[in-house]
């Protein structure tokens, strides 16, 4: 089944979908940890780590858009 469009397979699908889930928790949890350990904060580590998820959101997207061209 090719849930896609042209071109695109599931395989395809999953293995675009699990860079972008990378490319956007990854970074995330580093720098959540990253601040945890130094301010030894866990509130203001949540809200830099929610920041950084936010920018990295926005770097995920534009990664999407060339992974999965429109029309």
């Amino acid at each position: 089944m090719n849930g896609g469009g042209p071109g695109l397979s599931v395989r395809d699908m999953y293995i675009r979908g699990t860079v972008i889930a990378g490319i956007v928790t990854a970074p995330s949890l580093a720098v959540f940890g990253a601040s945890w350990i130094i301010l030894d904060d866990l509130v203001q580590a949540a809200i830099i780590g929610g920041v950084a998820h936010f920018v990295s959101m926005i770097f995920a997207f534009k990664v999407s858009r060339r992974l999965f061209p429109g029309k």
